[in-house]
């Protein structure tokens, strides 16, 4: 994660020194600044500090990986990278209704927003809980 944070916050970095140049140059040539690009790098600005405040916070938190490590070998990242659901359905739902509010949105249709954001919440717990209850219930829990 240490690589990635640093990644994230160099690029937020020259996003934001890239919003203040934009918006100096605009009001420069025309009087005024322009408002759409500035704010859209901004909240890009904004976007990557957010990731990269992320990946600072739980890289404190787990030990080195061996990508992060300058004595770190290729061997050293063999082996499980952790587990992946082979036969779910759920990611199609939460899609379906992520596109269903999104469609609400388009159309500034509020009740077709509102159904999209309760079917979002439950894809998403369907999603989340898929191994906890139901014929996929694992015999740990």
């Amino acid at each position: 994660m240490k690589t990635e944070w640093k990644i994230f916050l160099i690029v937020g970095a020259f996003l934001l020194g890239i919003a203040v140049l934009y918006g100096a140059w605009t009001a420069g040539e025309s009087g005024r600044i322009e408002w759409v690009g500035t704010v859209a790098l901004l909240l890009s600005f904004l976007l990557c500090a957010m990731c990269g405040g992320f990946f600072w916070f739980i890289s404190r938190r787990i030990d080195l990986r061996p990508e992060d490590r300058p004595e770190g070998e290729i061997a050293d990242g063999a082996g499980e990278v952790g587990f992946f659901s082979p036969g779910s359905y759920w990611p199609f739902g939460l899609a379906l209704a992520a596109t269903i509010g999104g469609l609400g949105l388009v159309f500034w249709q509020l009740w077709l927003v509102l159904v999209g954001a309760v079917l979002v919440i439950l894809a998403a717990s369907g999603l989340l809980f898929e191994y906890y209850s139901g014929t996929r219930r694992t015999a740990e829990h």
